[in-house]
């Protein structure tokens, strides 16, 4: 694993087209800003595993909801 430190507006490049930029430091939370292709599937570790654990389920609410059809932005909300 690859340790970095970063200050406020610092960035990570990924590859040729991920980047990841330290947005603010508050306390012991840090909030990031991540760009990269709409292709390319962002999840937080804690939703991953979740998804892992109910595979069978997710799939089928994706059928049920017709996730292709989901736009997943990067914005910010």
């Amino acid at each position: 694993m690859l340790v970095l430190s970063r200050k406020v507006g610092d960035s990570i490049k990924i590859g040729d087209n991920i980047e990841i930029v330290i947005n603010r430091i508050s306390g012991n939370r840090v909030t990031i800003g991540v760009e990269a292709p709409k292709d390319v599937r962002i999840l937080r570790g804690e939703v991953e595993v979740d998804l892992d654990d109910h595979s069978e389920a997710v799939l089928a609410l994706s059928g049920l909801l017709g996730a292709a059809q989901i736009d997943y932005s990067h914005a910010a909300s």
